[in-house]
Order: C-alpha cells, then sequence, then structure tokens
C-alpha cells in the first residue's frame, strides 16, 4: 500500500468514527409527570428517542425495566429518586447530584438564607428550637426533596418534628424526613421577584420567572441585572456540578442567591426546553 492509499483510508475510518461520535445520542429515560411530558415534547421536535418508565415505590426499581445501550450515555428525568436506580446501575451521567450549597463557601455572602442559618437535625427540634411562636423558613441541608422549602410556625415545626420522631427508624419510608436529617432554619424575608436558571457545564442555557410578589407566576423573562447577578455566582463557583438549577430572588435590600436543585427533578416553569435539551444531549459527545 503506498503512503497515499494508507493516508487515504486513515482519513476515512477517522472521519467514520467522528460521524459516529457526532450522531451517538444521549439515552433518555423519563418518569411520567406533568413537567417531564414537556420535556418529551421538545425531545420530539429534536428527534431524540426516550422510554417511560415508573418507580416502584420503595424500591426505587423501574418499570418496565430499561435496556440500557450505553451505560456512560443515559440521563433520567423524573423525582429525585431516580438517583439510586442510576448508582446502583453505574448510569452516567444518570443524575446530577449536587453538593449542599450552604457548604459552598464561594457563595456564602450572597446567600438569602444560609451560612448564618439555625442548623438543627430533626431529632434536636423539640428541645432546642424555641416554641415561642415565631416563623421559619426551613428545608432540609441535603438536596433530598424530604421537605420542600417553607415557612412554619415553630409550633408546627416542633408537631412535624415529633411526628417522625415518634416512628421507628424502620417505619420510615425512604426518602421521607428521618430523625437525622439536617435541617436549616432563617428567619423569612419578603421577597419581590424570583427566577430559577438552568446551568450546563458552567453555561446558563435557559431561565424562568416563577414568582412575583405572592403570586406564583411562570414567565420566559428575567431582570438583566439579575441575568448578571446569576452568571457571576457561576462564575464565583466553577465545577460546582456539570448540571444543576440555581434560584435567585430580589429583596428590598438587593439581589439574593436562594438555593441549588437537582436539574432531574426540578420544576422547568417557563425554561427554554429545546435549549435544555439540547445542552444535556451534548454530554453524550464525552
Amino acid at each position: 500500500m503506498s503512503a497515499v492509499e494508507h493516508l487515504t483510508g486513515w482519513c476515512s475510518l477517522c472521519a467514520e468514527q467522528s460521524f459516529q461520535i457526532r450522531v451517538k445520542k444521549m439515552q433518555w429515560i423519563l418518569q411520567d409527570f406533568e413537567d417531564t411530558r414537556k420535556m418529551a415534547v421538545a425531545l420530539d421536535r429534536l428527534d431524540i428517542p426516550y422510554t417511560w418508565h415508573k418507580v416502584v415505590p420503595f424500591i426505587g426499581e423501574l418499570t418496565p425495566i430499561p435496556t440500557i445501550n450505553d451505560p456512560n450515555a443515559v440521563v433520567m428525568f423524573g423525582s429525585y429518586t431516580l438517583w439510586r436506580y442510576a448508582q446502583a446501575n453505574d448510569l452516567k451521567p444518570g443524575v446530577f447530584k449536587i453538593r449542599p450549597f450552604v457548604h459552598e463557601e464561594p457563595w456564602h455572602p450572597f446567600l438569602l438564607n444560609g451560612a448564618d442559618a439555625l442548623f438543627l437535625t430533626l431529632r434536636d427540634v423539640p428541645e432546642q428550637l424555641p416554641d415561642d411562636g415565631s416563623n421559619w423558613f426551613l428545608r432540609p441541608v441535603e438536596d433530598s426533596k424530604e421537605e420542600p422549602g417553607n415557612v412554619k410556625s415553630t409550633g408546627e415545626i416542633i408537631e412535624l418534628a415529633n411526628k417522625v420522631l415518634a416512628l421507628e427508624e424502620h417505619e420510615i419510608p425512604r426518602g421521607s424526613l428521618r430523625h437525622d436529617t439536617e435541617m436549616m432554619f432563617t428567619k423569612p424575608v419578603r421577597i419581590q421577584k424570583e427566577w430559577r436558571l438552568w446551568v450546563v457545564k458552567d453555561e446558563i442555557v435557559t431561565f424562568s420567572l416563577y414568582k412575583e410578589g405572592s403570586r406564583v407566576v411562570y414567565r420566559h423573562e428575567i431582570d438583566d441585572d439579575a441575568l448578571e447577578f446569576a452568571k457571576m455566582l457561576v462564575e464565583a463557583n466553577p465545577d460546582y456540578a456539570p448540571a444543576y438549577v440555581i434560584d435567585i430572588c430580589r429583596t428590598e435590600d438587593g439581589l439574593k442567591m436562594l438555593e441549588t436543585n437537582c436539574i432531574n427533578a426540578a420544576g422547568f416553569y417557563e425554561a427554554d426546553l429545546l435549549k435544555l435539551v439540547s445542552s444535556i444531549d451534548e454530554f453524550s459527545g464525552g
């Protein structure tokens, strides 16, 4: 074989391999929810295949059992508990797990609720949280979805803790509050606007307004200074996670960071799902 023939054959092989890499698609596994149905519309428009599955309660298995083509090119959207299936079957990226945002020092100066919060495990609440009738914003430290962030009175919080503590550990369903669940408590703040932004590979790919004052409103919009603030947060803590959701808000004291959430289990509101799906599907390239 001449040098030219050898080079031509090598180039043809490289081109074929490159084409195979480009056309390779992420395998999408969806749990049937209202939000994932919206995602399915975007997947259809982009001609990306997906399959529907249910999660077996308390076990975490999927039905029907998915046929995995390549464990290194699978992504799952639905409930947060899907991470257990992804981990048990070594699926990547599977579910993009995140660290507790309150432990991320670069974000401490910008947090609305965080570094200066009161941290208690549920078992410590009845004795260490004064029952003085005041209100607290509370949420688990881990992004575990055991209890959504919300405002409760001290009496309601203590009642919640006592209900959990009345159960033996083995009686508590998986994914529920437990005796050792660490909670964070902060004083409620008046919020003017709240936005959610979707971050993939340290880039904001889409966003949505989801609350204006006390009204829930979903609009694909964001104030210019809020978008710049969010970009600054992402740049301040690079490589926090390959993909995640960040919530920010406007208060009387300016823009603040609310929290981060697992992108696989966060509500989409009015995000541009075509952009989001496209950016995540690119993970299949490596």
